[in-house]
């Protein structure tokens, strides 16, 4: 067996592990980031922010700059399509307790690439070239960006990382799927290989890491410096824990229990309505309760009358029940 835990700098930030919970848009707040930190991510990312909404001074936006001690190193991660208003943001933020600034230039949501914005960006190398250029000149916080295969038709993922590269980029995460794609489909692991072997900065793997095989496969294919887990994180913030011990030991890990599920659960959910009080938490939770009992007996109802709970105690009862 091939071992694959090891330690990566980007820019001057070190991290400890290679494993890294990825950025998703209504799933990685706070909460869950220090879960998942808790279980192994060695590297967090924040949800999507928008640039110009943190130019505008956005209170909603800018709560989700939100960050904590304890899950530090944490990625706080932007998107939008230009240059200046992208460095504006980024001198506007960098004061914040976070270690490294991510753009986003891999969403493949239409309300995103509409507006230019995500992977419609991945279209025109050269203006990847000069956005990584105006904010990381601006910054001294190491800077990311996170991008797809292609789109409509081009396959630009190599000219992208090149051009971001020579411009000042500190590492690149490649989703080895276009934007047409979206999550459809089977990962191209060979688009990362290539990248990989095109720049010397580091590379990270994204695009189904739901297992400890999927994880072997996308280290071995792509060579690969981290691999980024999204969807695979989903109720499930065992796997981070998983992955490592198997590459450190050789081991399998047994599957949490159906109360081991439950009680994370709650604990997320406690530890969400302290952050953002009961009545938001509980209504964001419905997807992620829904995630965590998934396959579990007797959860198909329950899950529906997950939808309908307002206050923590209900969604305890409910949860309870499964048990």
């Amino acid at each position: 067996m091939k071992h694959e835990t090891r330690h990566i700098k980007i820019g001057d930030v070190h991290i400890n592990g290679n494993i890294f919970l990825a950025p998703m848009a209504g799933v990685t707040d706070m909460a869950f980031r220090e879960i998942c930190k808790d279980y192994g991510a060695a590297l967090v990312y924040s949800e999507l922010i928008s640039a110009k909404g943190i130019l505008y001074e956005s209170s909603n936006t800018f709560r989700l700059t939100d960050t904590s001690e304890k899950e530090r190193p944490v990625v706080l991660q932007i998107f939008g399509s230009d240059p200046k208003i992208l460095s504006e943001a980024a001198k506007k933020i960098e004061h914040l307790p976070f270690d490294i600034l991510d753009i986003n230039m891999g969403c493949p949501a239409p309300k995103i690439v509409k507006n230019g914005d995500g992977s419609a960006l991945i279209e025109n190398p050269k203006l990847v070239g000069e956005i990584v250029k105006s904010v990381s000149s601006s910054i001294k916080k190491p800077l990311t960006i996170k991008i797809r295969k292609g789109i409509n038709g081009k396959i630009t993922a190599v000219e992208v990382a090149k051009y971001a590269q020579e411009n000042g980029v500190s590492a690149i995460t490649v989703h080895g799927r276009t934007r047409e794609q979206q999550y459809e489909g089977v990962v191209d692991l060979d688009i990362i290989a290539k990248v990989k072997e095109a720049v010397e900065i580091p590379v990270f793997a994204s695009g189904d890491v739901v297992d400890i095989e999927s994880a072997k496969r996308t280290f071995e294919t792509t060579s690969c410096d981290a691999l980024m887990i999204g969807r695979g994180s989903f109720g499930n913030p065992w796997i981070f824990k998983k992955i490592n011990h198997y590459f450190e030991t050789g081991e399998i890990l047994e599957d949490p229990t159906t109360k081991e599920k439950v009680d994370m659960c709650l604990y997320h959910a406690r530890k969400l309505c302290e952050y953002k009080g009961e009545q938001i938490a509980i209504r964001e939770l419905r997807k992620q309760s829904g995630w965590y009992i998934k396959n579990l007996y007797g959860s198909t109802l329950i899950r529906v009358e997950i939808n309908k709970t307002k206050t923590l105690k209900e969604l305890e009862n409910l949860l309870m029940t499964l048990i």
